[in-house]
């Protein structure tokens, strides 16, 4: 920014000259233009908020930038105006259509979340409000920036908490059902050839009631993370509730099931946890078939698991 030196000094933007004036008329027309935009170059210095005027019809470049968009960027202002918007944004040069079609609408546009880089290499999330300014006779485009990066975060957080247990960070209930509705089952392109594992820890109310809850929580971890070292690339495991895990396994035929189930078996009776004695599952199996719903596979494969505790515990049965 810098100031004119005039009877009355009105700031305008940087790097942005006006036009030379000629005659009364134009005189007091150029007086009247000066004060407007002093008005918006006054409202675009002291805001608290970043704020870049970036000249769209070359390509992007950033003709200035308020203190606090330098701040929060981490450039001096020359530096930072020999920048190109597409440069600042992890879009890159698929940012231009998007901004090429903000400078033609009158009345700017809806905020729009990107991705910026800052100069220590960082990235923040932003939301950018934007539309276009005329500034003797440049056609500009004015872009608020606010920092969301924290909103993101909890958001994520918020989103995370709703789709996964807390306490093994596995995949809850609700997300299994959230992927098998029919929908989403032709989207993960296994609406058909797909098998079902539940999984039972067994004798775990006895764990819970001579060793305590908080071992307890500490089979269901351990269960949770070998469930996860054996499934494949593509299986889904599921903390079902209490002491049951499901997992999804796409594209596998019962055979294939069948070995992973027994796999996840012999694993699990290998796991050991200071102060509690080796613990074992029951593994019931079964292949999703023809029109059959989820809820007709789940009773399915919820008798296997039944007929596997009833046999003995700490073996895997098929549907």
């Amino acid at each position: 920014m810098r100031e004119l030196t005039e009877t009355e000094p009105v700031i305008i933007f940087e790097g942005i000259e006006a036009p030379a004036t000629l005659g009364l008329k134009a005189s007091r027309s150029a007086n009247y233009q000066r004060k407007k935009q002093g008005f918006y170059a006054r409202f675009f210095l002291t805001n608290s908020a970043p704020m870049l005027l970036i000249d769209p019809s070359r390509d992007g470049q950033i003709v200035d930038a308020n203190l606090a968009a330098l701040n929060f960027y981490g450039y001096n202002h020359e530096t930072m105006c020999q920048k190109h918007t597409w440069e600042i944004n992890m879009l890159g040069r698929r940012v231009m259509p998007i901004m090429h079609e903000i400078s033609h609408l009158p009345g700017g546009h809806k905020p729009l979340n990107f991705v910026h880089k800052l100069a220590d290499g960082s990235t923040r999330h932003v939301q950018t409000y934007a539309g276009p300014i005329e500034i003797y006779g440049d056609k500009l485009m004015l872009c608020i920036v606010h920092d969301i990066t924290e909103q993101k975060r909890l958001e994520e957080q918020l989103e995370h908490a709703a789709h996964h247990d807390a306490m093994t960070g596995l995949l809850n209930r609700r997300q299994f059902y959230h992927i098998t509705e029919p929908g989403q089952m032709q989207h993960l392109a296994i609406a058909q050839d797909y098998s079902l594992l539940l999984i039972d820890t067994d004798r775990f109310k006895h764990i819970n009631d001579l060793y305590g809850h908080s071992k307890g929580d500490e089979v269901l971890c351990a269960l949770a993370r070998t469930l996860e070292s054996c499934a494949r690339k593509g299986d889904l495991v599921f903390r079902w509730g209490g002491e049951e895990f499901v997992l999804l396994l796409p594209r596998t035929p019962l055979d294939t099931a069948l070995s992973l189930a027994e796999t996840i078996r012999v694993s699990v009776a290998k796991v050991s946890i200071s102060g509690l004695p080796r613990f074992t599952v029951s593994i019931g199996v079964a292949h999703h078939e023809g029109n059959e719903s989820i809820d007709e596979l789940f009773k399915r494969v919820d008798d296997a698991l039944y007929r596997a505790k009833n046999d003995g515990r700490n073996r895997v049965l098929a549907a």
